[in-house]
């Protein structure tokens, strides 16, 4: 059975594991070099209320998670937030990326969000599918942003608006 549930520091290890082998393996994140458990505590700490992070568990085991960040910390991008999905290898393409951002964008709306930009390197189908399903529209695609694995590579930008808001 699949738990999604918000993330304690006891969590900081795993979610570290699982965005280090991102790291070294996906073009998921451009980070190029392995994060300390002490940088992904700071990372953890960032994070508060308006801002979650979220992990899958399953077996009493942490197979993902999932994160709203602050776009900018200029004042006016306030409710505005990045979204961000990482599954463990043996874990993916069964449904738990879906389940993460599904709570995710749930969370986002119940905690007053307007905005969510999510950035998504070309080549990663299943997450431009994936966040088209969830209500994210493509707008626009950053081209040869990044360098990573010997090669320039674009990223796609797709957004969530929560219309109707008022503050």
């Amino acid at each position: 059975m699949l738990l999604i549930r918000p993330a304690t520091l006891d969590d900081v290890k795993h979610i570290t594991a699982i965005y280090n082998e991102a790291i070294l393996n996906t073009t998921a994140t451009f980070d190029t070099e392995e994060k300390s458990i002490e940088d992904r505590m700071s990372w953890f700490k960032a994070h508060d209320s308006k801002h979650p992070v979220l992990c899958a568990e399953t077996d009493n085991q942490v197979v993902g998670f999932a994160s709203l960040s602050p776009w900018s910390d200029r004042c006016a991008y306030q409710l505005t937030s990045e979204v961000s999905v990482y599954v463990s290898p043996g874990y993916r393409g069964i449904g738990i990326g879906k389940r993460l951002l599904e709570q995710l964008v749930f969370q986002a709306e119940k905690t007053g969000m307007h905005y969510l930009l999510a950035r998504i390197t070309e080549g990663n189908e299943a997450s431009l599918h994936l966040h088209a399903q969830y209500g994210f529209r493509h707008v626009g695609v950053m081209t040869q942003v990044g360098y990573k694995f010997g090669k320039f590579l674009n990223v796609h930008l797709m957004e969530k608006v929560f219309f109707n808001k008022t503050l």
